[in-house]
């Protein structure tokens, strides 16, 4: 087989591999238990469907109203504080949501020190006062607002920044107050950036497992955590899980018309904005406006975590500790070389198909470009869908290899190896694949493009192979690109719960499972330091992202 041809297969064997899992949890439907639906229809179903709904919607409308108006304040005005600001907006996306479920409630629970606070103050006793349930599903929402309002953020601010001030000459003449030409022409025209990103931050909500779990909220995935190991069929849960994925494709297809409509109204050919500088008590307001979401949704969690976390050196178990986090690191790591290994011959694959680069012998047509870039396309899906649906199909799969495996070996060699994919990492890398592939996928597709394909002709003159390109011109060229992917996709994979939780070996702990599991315990203080190092690692594409975000609004 030709060099490109091998190229090729070798991605779209990948993708296949890759895609058998959820294949397997679509076709559950087809083998549904009715003795199992009737009980779940009977019982919870109507229950898990509200609360995913509320929960979504909630979350959705949450991220725009704080997204859209941090976007539209960093963008149109100067004021005291406006360049820390551009570096704390962002910090939330470096706390989980089950981390800042658990520390407020550390904070808010009645042993907590708000409760106690003003027990002592106001003489009160148990019983004599409400006090807002932190674990509700209302505490789920705020918990989930409070880190997800980034993706609103981060997209919207760009969408303003590239509308034209031509708009707002237009509605000076009209007289338009500034409220009214936010309202009919700034919000309207990056209506389809915040749709996006609500879109991202509703499908988080549906993924998220830890928060709701530690509330005791009733949603699609605990049912599916519960259907798997409380009721002891898998197959119940995978069906479960199809139908998680259907709300799921509901908000891609939101999103995807959302980034076509994004092109119709791009402005950025005009003139940009031109921000107003304010100062006095407007400058004043708009800064405590902007830190209101940094302060709840980073400042606050973040310094109770590093007060429990100062407490823990007294108490805590350190060998274990940095066991965990070298179990932490090593899956890291592993993942993030195979994921970006991945998305290298995938890209790789794509440009030479498309750009019709031909080898010195030659390209064939056996395989299509658009079977390629269907491949890419199918593998961005991963990173949509719950890491507890991806995980119901990866056991499923792994399951089902490690028994037919062992049923050969024994015909043929008298010999039972055991389990070889579900019982170590290999199911959890897996998984890992299937939902951060598409994260390197976007740097390794940035990377190639600005790679020109004269560079590609030139090597190619020489009579150099797909392969010897790859590894002398394109992944020198890369490098960049493929740093930048291997660390997103390494904090990823150590955030990552409800897939490690699940697929993980046994007595194997990671950072997020020892967080979950003390908290759980409600062991707070213990799990404040796995907390804090996970939020630690976090931080560092979070910083990556506001330079980038800095450089294309300056």
């Amino acid at each position: 087989m030709k060099a490109t041809n091998w190229l090729t297969g070798t991605s779209l064997s990948i993708t296949a591999v890759l895609v058998m899992p959820l294949c397997i949890v679509a076709f559950s439907l087809f083998s549904i238990d009715t003795q199992l639906w009737s009980h779940l229809l009977n019982t919870v179903f109507a229950e898990y469907v509200t609360n995913s709904l509320i929960l979504a919607i909630s979350v959705g409308l949450g991220s725009i109203v704080i997204g859209s108006y941090l976007a539209y304040i960093m963008v149109n005005y100067r004021f005291i504080g406006h360049r820390v600001l551009s570096w704390l907006i962002l910090l939330p996306l470096a706390m989980p949501a089950y981390i800042i479920a658990y520390t407020y409630t550390g904070l808010l629970d009645f042993t907590g020190p708000v409760q106690s606070t003003l027990r002592q103050l106001f003489s009160l006793e148990r019983g004599e006062y409400w006090f807002w349930d932190v674990r509700s599903l209302s505490g789920a929402i705020i918990m989930m607002i409070l880190v997800f309002y980034p993706y609103v953020y981060i997209l919207a601010r760009t969408a303003f920044s590239e509308q034209s001030s031509s708009f707002e000459q237009v509605s000076a003449l009209a007289k338009r107050t500034r409220w009214q030409h936010i309202r009919q022409v700034a919000l309207p025209l990056a209506r389809p950036a915040i749709l996006t990103g609500a879109s991202l931050a509703m499908m988080e909500a549906l993924a998220d497992y830890g928060t709701v779990a530690y509330f005791g909220v009733s949603t699609f995935s605990t049912g599916i955590f519960r259907t798997w190991f409380g009721m002891g069929d898998i197959q119940g849960a995978a069906q479960l899980s199809t139908v998680l994925c259907m709300f799921v494709l509901v908000l891609l297809v939101i999103e995807k018309r959302s980034r076509k409509d994004a092109q119709q109204y791009q402005t950025s050919l005009n003139k940009k904005l031109r921000a107003k500088k304010t100062s006095g008590v407007k400058g004043i307001v708009l800064c405590l406006l902007c830190l209101l979401p940094v302060l709840f949704g980073f400042v606050i969690p973040f310094t109770q975590l590093l007060i429990w976390s100062i407490n823990y050196a007294d108490i805590g178990d350190w060998p274990a500790f940095f066991d965990v986090v070298k179990n932490s690191f090593t899956l890291a790591l592993m993942g993030a070389v195979i994921i970006v290994i991945i998305a290298l011959i995938v890209s790789y694959a794509k440009r030479m198909q498309l750009n019709k680069i031909r080898t010195h012998n030659g390209l064939s047509d056996k395989f299509s470009p658009k079977s390629v870039s269907a491949s890419e396309r199918i593998l961005s899906l991963g990173y949509a869908l719950p890491g507890i649906v991806i995980a119901v199909g990866v056991l499923i799969l792994s399951g089902w290899f490690d028994q037919n495996i062992n049923r050969l070996t024994m015909t043929w060699f008298d010999y039972r190896p055991g389990l070889i994919l579900s019982g170590g990492l290999g199911a959890l890398l897996i998984a890992y694949s299937i939902r951060f592939v598409s994260v390197a996928l976007q740097n390794t597709e940035t990377g190639m493009a600005r790679i020109p394909n004269k560079v590609d002709n030139a090597a190619l003159s020489l009579q150099g192979s797909a392969w010897t390109m790859l590894r002398r011109i394109h992944i020198p060229m890369l490098s960049g690109s493929l740093i930048s992917a291997s660390l997103l996709v390494f904090v990823d994979i150590l955030k990552e719960l409800p897939a490690t939780l699940v697929l993980r070996p046994f007595n194997f702990n990671t950072l997020a499972v020892r967080a979950f599991e003390l908290a759980s315990d409600e062991r707070l203080i213990d799990a404040a330091l796995p907390a804090i190092s996970i939020v630690l690692v976090g931080l560092i594409p979070v910083i990556l992202l506001t330079r980038q975000l800095n450089k294309l609004s300056a």
